[in-house]
């Protein structure tokens, strides 16, 4: 048990290594006592999983480990993205939801999420309520759990998401719209989705990575712009306007224009919390992680938006979107989600968003990032993976929480803050953060300034720092 930790977004491992059959059967264990202890009335859970090896019988486990506990079980019928799995949670009105999945991480991951009764990331207060109970489901395990077939169903939960899509977004101007879309699933869950839905509107789609590959064709199923040069070089071969990817469940997005260039997940925030304002003239507070992007702020105090910043966590923008008038919440992860949608992080409602922006400008996305860059100032990002050890992760920011540098590189440190990580901030809204991964063996570099290269000067000056 000392091997299960759940990180921002669930718990995650090694497959055959800490994430086994009997650590699913732990963690799903401690989920259904969770379920049972607080759920009112009748108790069902949503079960899905994405494209990574042994996923759908990995599903197939926790479905009978909650059978086990008399818990109805609706079981997916395919590979299913996150935010589905979500929305299934809503529309079929369960008790929470688990999705197998290792997200955006690498092949050799997998993993358990559990969804609340809301359609969102579990809330740390719930985490805490599962973690609790692990213990108990230990002692359970030396009791073989007896399966009862009759309590899991299979259904299609993709169907009904895609008719609920129709009355979030405005269709009617999508419908027939003369816009070419690529649209990179990355081997992952998104598979099918997203094109099905814009060959319905009668828009020109055509899918890549979309056929099932555990391995991910040896990449990290995470949409950035290192793992996307197959997308690039579809773009600039033309015959597209826009290209979008989705992580390896599918709730996270990333975005190219028709000349290969990236829009990261800053831009694309950006750019929806402007529409939903200014055109939609939508109100609300806004959300966002301590590692986004400062335009978030201006948006907000150009429109007279309350915000609030968080760690970073999907599960910490969800919660506040079931106690506050929250309109839209982001990460800096490429996870962004609108509350009058679903709490939840959804690639698909924001690739149709985006779309929509486009269509409603008549404007490219480069000129739609043009066009914001002009209002609120320029703004680049760039993040930087360090791959280290557990105890040098501690010993950095102890470090520098002790003796905090006056400088990066040439530039002088006005403020510090410390919401999750370390982060220095700069004059021009300009910034670094040091933080350490939730889970994996990594710390990350995380940075925003006026030009690509103060980026890349920060960030080079930032890795020094650490390893001096």
């Amino acid at each position: 048990m000392s091997s299960i930790v759940f990180g921002t977004d669930g718990w995650r491992g090694v497959i055959a290594d800490d994430f086994t059959f009997d650590n699913v059967r732990l963690v799903v264990s401690a989920i259904a006592r969770y379920v049972n202890d607080t759920a009112l009335g009748r108790r069902v859970i949503a079960v899905g999983y994405d494209t990574r090896f042994a996923s759908p019988e990995f599903a197939r486990v926790a479905a009978e480990v909650l059978s086990a506990h008399g818990i109805e079980v609706l079981l997916s019928n395919d590979y299913v993205a996150s935010p589905i799995l979500s929305f299934a949670v809503r529309h079929y009105r369960t008790s929470g939801g688990v999705m197998i999945t290792a997200s955006h991480n690498p092949a050799r991951w997998n993993g358990v999420k559990f969804k609340g009764t809301y359609g969102g990331s579990a809330s740390p207060s719930i985490i805490r309520e599962i973690e609790k109970r692990l213990p108990a489901a230990l002692k359970e395990q030396k009791r073989p759990l007896r399966f009862r077939a009759g309590k899991v169903r299979v259904l299609d939960f993709k169907r009904p998401y895609g008719d609920y899509l129709k009355r979030t977004v405005d269709f009617r101007r999508l419908r027939n719209a003369r816009v070419r879309v690529l649209v990179d699933v990355m081997y992952g869950a998104g598979r099918g989705t997203l094109k099905n839905i814009l060959t319905d509107l009668g828009i020109t789609c055509h899918e890549m990575r979309g056929e099932i590959n555990p391995a991910f064709g040896g990449i990290n199923p995470e949409p950035i712009d290192p793992n996307l040069a197959d997308l690039r070089t579809a773009l600039q071969r033309g015959g597209f306007d826009v290209g979008f990817a989705s992580d390896g469940d599918a709730d996270r997005i990333g975005a190219m224009d028709r000349t290969g260039l990236f829009i990261d997940s800053h831009k694309i925030f950006s750019m929806i919390l402007e529409h939903l304002v200014g055109v939609r003239k939508m109100q609300g507070e806004v959300a966002k992680t301590f590692s986004t992007t400062k335009m978030i702020d201006r948006i907000c105090q150009r429109h007279s938006l309350v915000m609030h910043q968080t760690p970073i966590g999907f599960k910490y923008i969800c919660d506040l979107m079931l106690s506050r008038n929250i309109l839209v919440g982001g990460e800096e992860s490429g996870g962004i989600g609108i509350t009058r949608h679903l709490p939840e992080r959804d690639s698909f409602l924001c690739a149709l968003l985006l779309l929509e922006i486009m269509v409603h400008q008549e404007k490219s996305l480069r000129e739609v990032v043009s066009e914001l860059m002009r209002t609120y100032g320029a703004f680049y990002f760039d993040r930087l993976d360090l791959h280290v050890n557990d105890s040098l992760k501690r010993a950095v920011i102890r470090r520098l929480t002790r003796r905090p540098p006056l400088k990066i590189s040439n530039y002088s440190v006005a403020q510090r803050e410390n919401l999750d990580g370390f982060k220095l901030l700069f004059s021009d809204d300009e910034w670094v953060l040091i933080r350490p991964s939730g889970t994996e063996p990594m710390l990350r570099l995380y940075c925003e300034a006026s030009s690509p290269q103060k980026v890349k000067r920060i960030l080079t000056a930032a890795k020094n720092l650490v390893y001096e």
